[in-house]
């Protein structure tokens, strides 16, 4: 017997990839919502597992095969997973949610920050029992194709309510049960604010500098990741999020430890001339800064250099 999706994910990229491959393999009826199809149809997947210590053969892709749903199909949907970049969510989501019942929930899975203080009124001027969560995760996954991904490393992943009608507890456990080293946190904001810490840091520097995430250890960088931290934790005060300097100094030089030989996200989208999200994360550090009558010049400097960049 076969039951009907009732998780669906937008956004096909390496991170909505892996989530759906986690909600799979736990048993979770889950698709993708499609971009242009006509009809509902399956795409045949594959994913390449995290090789452990132990393992000292080639680790084998694995192809299993996944639903694809037209936006006229999500009658039976009740949590819809965004994993589209940030500068894409409110115009990929906003159409959906009329065609999404009243009582699914939506959760936010990106970098950077800014598109749930946009769709929180969308959200809540729907009094219909719709709910808004949002997550962060450092798991890392390469997208070798369109349909083809490895994962590359371990990560936490933080889940947690933000407004509006919350996940139910089934969706809630589901969703731990399924995602590695996951958990769920009563205030997921300061949360996120630590990660656009990491990313306000090590993601502008490596696309302006070209480099991988391990030079920024050299002294010559010091100076500028701690302006910018500095501002962000200026920033997030004012917004009523507290945040520790010295936490977030030993976080960021820990995934660039971490990550030393990988390229960011930013410094690949400058190198593939595509789009970057300098707006959802200096960007958004500057614009928040601004609402509350301050300046962040080094954010504000990062920003512009990278759009000129990206130009």
């Amino acid at each position: 017997m076969t039951h009907a999706v009732d998780i669906a994910i937008l956004g096909a990229g390496a991170v909505g990839q892996l989530i759906c491959r986690q909600l799979t393999v736990a048993g979770m009826n889950v698709g993708f919502i499609g971009r242009n199809a006509l009809e509902s149809s399956q795409q045949v997947l594959s994913f390449t597992p995290l090789a452990s210590a132990d393992d000292h053969q080639q680790i084998q892709a694995i192809p299993y095969s996944v639903p694809i749903l037209t936006a006229d199909a999500l009658d039976n949907i009740r949590l819809v997973i965004v994993c589209v970049k940030a500068y894409q969510v409110l115009d990929a989501l906003s159409p959906l949610l009329k065609q999404l019942p009243s009582q699914c929930h939506i959760l936010l899975l990106h970098n950077g920050m800014g598109p749930h203080l946009a769709l929180a009124p969308l959200i809540n001027a729907q009094a219909n029992g719709r709910g808004l969560s949002l997550g962060t995760t450092s798991q890392g996954v390469l997208r070798q194709a369109a349909w083809q991904i490895k994962q590359t490393g371990q990560g936490l992943t933080q889940l947690g309510h933000f407004t509006g009608a919350e996940l139910t507890e089934h969706y809630r456990n589901a969703l731990l049960a399924a995602i590695p080293n996951s958990e769920w946190v009563d205030a997921i904001v300061p949360c996120l604010w630590q990660k656009l810490a990491v990313n306000a840091a090590i993601n502008p520097l490596t696309a302006l500098y070209q480099c991988p995430n391990g030079i920024l250890a050299e002294p010559d960088f010091s100076g500028m990741i701690n302006s910018i931290l500095d501002e962000l934790i200026m920033v997030a005060a004012h917004d009523g999020v507290s945040l520790d300097q010295s936490f977030l100094h030993d976080r960021v030089y820990q995934v660039i430890r971490l990550t030393a030989g990988n390229f960011s996200s930013m410094h690949q989208d400058i190198a593939h001339q595509r789009r970057t999200e300098i707006d959802q994360i200096n960007g958004y550090i500057c614009e928040r800064a601004q609402a509350h009558g301050l300046s962040a010049p080094v954010n504000a400097e990062l920003w512009a250099r990278v759009k000129q960049l990206a130009i």
